[in-house]
């Protein structure tokens, strides 16, 4: 079998759970350019951009460089960085661009940066030096995926900015340009994979990489997030239970909107019984692992309550899926995390989980949130009962 091929194993898998992912002796190849540092997206009240006038302080956007500079430094010198190979990347081609986007809408971000940018949506900042990091972040993650399909390493991460995830076929939304994981999706079911799977976890909907795919059944997106419903023109998908793809696309898009204050239990609870069924189902032969570090307990933009823990526990899950369906190979792309020391330890715990080694490497330093996971159990069963109506899930319940 050639490297592009991406045919499944016919390896039947045991429980997700309890299979190992991976040997401590595996490496997550890094994806990495310090030009993505140099989109400057402000200051202001939060993420508008405004100077009220009766502000001594005004804070730097969330969506900032100091986020991903901590996650940076973390991997390169915290006790995770034996186990990471870092690699360089490149701008992506405005050709790879139109695999997902359409030209119009690239076009306009051309534009929007030869005439010195300007808010492209509610929060979403162009300013000089923001077109060439989307392009970055473009072209790192489709390097990493690259590797994957090349047949140099089972498991690649890029860590990229700006995010991409809310980054529409036609429009931006939500800090986003360009869809970073849903190009690196379509680049591997161009060169040969017949099923990707995206399990996003960043605390708002992947609504960009959903609409990219919401008529494919060759692409099942899931998304856990908090149930904020649909911000406005931007961002008109709600992330109900009820969007699940049309046409030969229906039942192919998995939402799985939580009540804030999901905590660790809860969206352990939500992998176990919802995600790993439905992935066990879809059998893929790629994992994407959208991963957003703004569920944690002490993020600014989110409001879900994850530790460490959570993100270790979830990190394993996915590892264990990739284990049993796609040989190991995994892509994890980075989205939000606005908490600028906290998003970096839960990445590491993340990457941890991933790695499924055997103890934890470091510690919470900001110790565990007290949780109730009452809520999220309800509403998981309520979304447990909406499943029968999806055709492909309708037969693994059975």
């Amino acid at each position: 079998m050639s490297a592009h091929q991406c045919k499944g194993p016919s390896l039947q898998p045991s429980s997700s759970s309890a299979s190992a992912s991976s040997s401590p002796s595996a490496r997550i190849n890094v994806f990495w350019d310090d030009g993505m540092l140099d989109h400057d997206t402000g200051k202001g009240v939060f993420d508008t951009g405004l100077d009220p006038g009766f502000l001594d302080v005004l804070e730097k956007h969330p969506e900032n460089s100091d986020r991903i500079r901590n996650m940076l430094s973390i991997l390169k010198r915290g006790p995770i960085s034996p186990f990471l190979s870092w690699h360089s990347s490149r701008l992506a081609l405005i050709s790879e661009l139109l695999s997902f986007h359409t030209r119009e809408y690239i076009d306009s971000l051309i534009e929007a940066d030869k005439s010195g940018g300007k808010e492209i949506c509610s929060g979403t900042f162009m300013n000089p030096g923001s077109w060439n990091a989307a392009l970055l972040a473009a072209g790192t993650t489709l390097s990493a995926m690259k590797h994957i399909m090349d047949g140099h390493g089972k498991i690649c991460y890029a860590l990229v900015r700006p995010p991409g995830h809310h980054a529409q076929p036609t429009q931006a939304d939500g800090y986003c340009f360009l869809n970073n994981a849903g190009l690196a999706v379509q680049y591997a079911l161009d060169s040969g994979c017949k099923k990707v799977a995206i399990i996003d976890i960043d605390v708002h909907y992947g609504n960009g990489t959903a609409e990219g795919f919401y008529e494919s059944d060759k692409v099942l997106t899931v998304s856990l997030h908090m149930n904020h419903g649909s911000w406005g023109a931007s961002h008109p998908q709600s992330g109900a239970i009820n969007e699940v793809g049309v046409g030969v696309g229906l039942g192919y898009n998995l939402n799985v909107p939580l009540p804030n204050g999901t905590g660790d239990k809860g969206y352990k609870y939500a992998m176990t019984e919802v995600v790993v069924p439905a992935v066990t189902n879809f059998k893929p032969d790629m994992i994407v692992f959208v991963v957003g570090q703004d569920s944690s307990a002490f993020d600014p933009n989110g409001r879900q309550c994850l530790t460490m823990e959570g993100y270790r526990e979830i990190g394993r899950i996915v590892g264990n899926l990739a284990h049993d369906y796609s040989k190991g190979r995994m892509l994890i792309v980075q989205e939000g995390g606005y908490h600028v020391t906290y998003s970096a330890y839960c990445l590491h715990a993340t990457l941890e989980g991933v790695l499924n080694l055997p103890h934890p490497l470091l510690s919470d330093p900001i110790a565990y949130y007290p949780e109730n996971d009452s809520f999220a159990i309800k509403a998981i069963e309520s979304i447990k009962r909406h499943q029968p109506h999806v055709s492909f899930l309708r037969d693994a319940k059975h």
